[in-house]
């Protein structure tokens, strides 16, 4: 009999758990561990025995405080365990906070956007990159998405490769090596977690929106959140389960007389 894979879920604030997406995971077959490190949880220095890393979001800050200190005590070994999987290629799904510390971790820029907060439903369009890649390859030019961020990343790691943009923030999925994915956006949300993140949002008072319609118009687009990243997520399972083949190799013209 074969052994079930094992996810590990990095949570990173207890209002951000893996939600509908750790249901997409499961029913995909993997099995999920999920560490918090927020309640306690030590961080292992390493992924051995495990097939998979998810990194999800958060409140913090991905760069340091101006005096050096990280956005949070553990994000020095969640940026190690981040390097380590793209270095020994295990497939690696990160979003929001997560997708900032993958870049940060490679030596990406991640800053407080100048575009200003990016919150409520909204749709990122494919770049060209995105027909050879294992996950976006089945996605529609211009799916729907959630947004819930302040922080921007605003140069991707050397390498990456940019997987969808939008208008005010050019980086919204990217891939590093061929089995790290980074999402801006959240994919993972459900009802209860956005009106979660709404009853108390200085965000949504800074930008005069009113809690109640945000939950309402992004519940109204989960069913078209589901219809496209439910399957992303399969495919993501698929790859830790070693039953999807990886990014296509780039592909370079033949020397003329060969």
């Amino acid at each position: 009999m074969t052994a079930t894979a094992i996810a590990l879920v990095i949570e990173n604030d207890p209002t951000n758990g893996a939600r509908r997406l750790g249901e997409w995971l499961t029913e995909a077959g993997l099995e999920l561990r999920v560490l918090r490190p927020y309640a306690g949880d030590a961080l292992p220095e390493d992924l051995t025995g495990y097939d998979a890393l998810v990194v999800l979001g958060g409140y913090q800050q991905p760069y340091p405080a101006p005096d050096g200190t990280p956005g949070a005590g553990w994000f020095p070994a969640l940026e190690g365990l981040l390097r380590k999987a793209v270095r020994y290629r295990v497939p690696t799904l990160a979003i929001c906070l997560g997708a900032q510390l993958l870049a940060t971790a490679h030596a990406g820029t991640v800053q407080r956007s100048e575009a200003g907060p990016e919150i409520g439903p909204t749709v990122v369009g494919k770049r060209d990159a995105a027909d050879g890649d294992p996950l976006f390859r089945y996605v529609p030019m211009i799916p729907d998405v959630l947004q819930w961020h302040v922080d921007e990343i605003t140069e991707l790691p050397h390498g990456a490769t940019l997987l969808a943009a939008s208008t005010r923030y050019p980086h919204q999925a990217f891939r590093l090596g061929d089995r790290a994915w980074g999402l801006q956006f959240h994919i993972e949300c459900d009802t209860d977690m956005i009106a979660d993140w709404a009853s108390d949002s200085a965000v949504l008072a800074e930008l005069d929106y009113d809690p109640e319609l945000v939950v309402a118009a992004c519940a109204e687009i989960l069913p078209d959140v589901e219809e496209v990243w439910q399957p992303f997520a399969a495919r993501f399972a698929a790859l830790a389960q070693g039953r999807l083949p990886d990014a296509e190799p780039r592909r370079t013209l033949p020397l003329l007389g060969h």
